[in-house]
């Protein structure tokens, strides 16, 4: 058996997965408070309102029951934004979230547990910050595997890739094959049979499957748009004014319909704004609802984010877009599990792990 903590837990998407995968996950911490209604109603742990940096040893093991056969876990997907690629060339070291992994490996080296796992943007690989966590833990006696993963492989319907670390006291380790190479699941697949909405409407028994208002000239470039295209399509007048200085010639991920056939677009704290990004329903003329937003992100139909008279496009939004997808924790999660249960025939075999 797995227990574990899920440190930066947002809405719940890495502890969803693991949770599917069979680990035990007791509690995930997270200074944004509105996270705690999703975190709670769908996982059954409990949700700490409480920054990392202030984060004790003693704090952590009262969450871990200690027992033979049980092993700790701890999990930790730091708030990505200053090594997110959208930061390249700006200076990011004075962000209040850049120390963030440090304060993940102090309780690592403070707690000892027997798995560790932090999930980023590929980008994390080129900050010294990340280059002392694998230092620090392999000084540990952990064996690390870290690699760049393209969640498309493992069936997210959504093309994003995130660096995935995994380390074990144990032995060596490594994330499962690829379950979905040469068959990738297509947004059709997953939102096909969601109810027809306009833009602006909410279906009446899905308080999350609403969409955006459309202003009556975004109404007409939705219209103009097709799938798969950009708004270089579009008749003249309808063109940005943006997009039609030398500047803005050169970005045509926005303002975009997806392709019903394809995975997605990588979902973005903005994912249901049709001029956010690629945004646009690919047969409906409106943008992303935010329930079709989150099963992208491999959110289980009936996820709750917030009570219904609650429901806000900017909050929900946010949550999903910062969250790792449900799936990428399963992959996750099955792959500690598949790591420990090969210990444990091994241990019992009297064979060195």
């Amino acid at each position: 058996m797995i227990d574990a903590v899920d440190l930066f837990c947002g809405a719940g998407g890495l502890t969803a997965g693991m949770r599917n995968a069979g680990i035990e996950v007791h509690a995930g911490y997270d200074i944004e408070n509105q996270c705690k209604y999703a975190y709670e109603v769908n996982n059954q742990a409990a949700f700490i309102s409480q920054d990392v940096k202030t984060l004790t040893k003693e704090q952590l093991e009262a969450w871990y029951p200690r027992a033979e056969g049980r092993y700790r876990l701890l999990a930790g997907c730091a708030p990505c934004q200053p090594f997110s690629s959208y930061n390249q060339g700006r200076d990011t070291s004075s962000d209040s979230k850049w120390p963030l992994l440090y304060h993940f490996a102090r309780l690592i080296r403070e707690l000892q547990p027997e798995l560790v796992t932090m999930e980023n943007v590929p980008d994390v690989t080129k900050h010294q910050v990340y280059q002392d966590f694998v230092t620090s833990l392999e000084s540990q006696g952990y064996t690390v595997w870290a690699n760049r993963v393209s969640c498309v492989d493992y069936g997210l319907p959504q093309h994003r890739r995130r660096h995935v670390l995994l380390a074990s006291k144990l032995g060596p380790i490594e994330l499962i094959e690829p379950t979905h190479r040469n068959t990738p699941v297509s947004v059709m697949d997953v939102i096909g049979n969601l109810p027809r909405i306009a833009a602006g409407d909410c279906d009446p028994d899905d308080p999350m499957h609403r969409s955006a208002t459309l202003t009556p000239i975004n109404l007409q470039r939705i219209l103009n748009s097709r799938e798969g295209g950009t708004w270089r399509d579009w008749p003249p007048h309808l063109v940005a004014e943006c997009h039609r200085k030398a500047s803005g010639k050169t970005y045509p991920s926005v303002y975009g319909r997806m392709k019903r056939d394809e995975p997605s677009p990588t979902m973005t704290t903005l994912c249901y704004g049709f001029g956010n990004g690629r945004f646009g329903h690919y047969e409906q003329a409106r943008a992303l609802s935010l329930r079709e937003a989150a099963i992208l992100q491999s959110f289980p139909r009936d996820y709750e984010f917030m009570p219904a008279k609650d429901i806000t496009f900017k909050a929900v939004g946010r949550m999903i877009g910062n969250a790792v997808p449900v799936r990428l924790g399963e992959v996750i999660g099955e792959s500690l599990m598949r790591h420990v249960k090969a210990y444990e025939r091994s241990r019992l075999q009297g064979i060195p792990a």
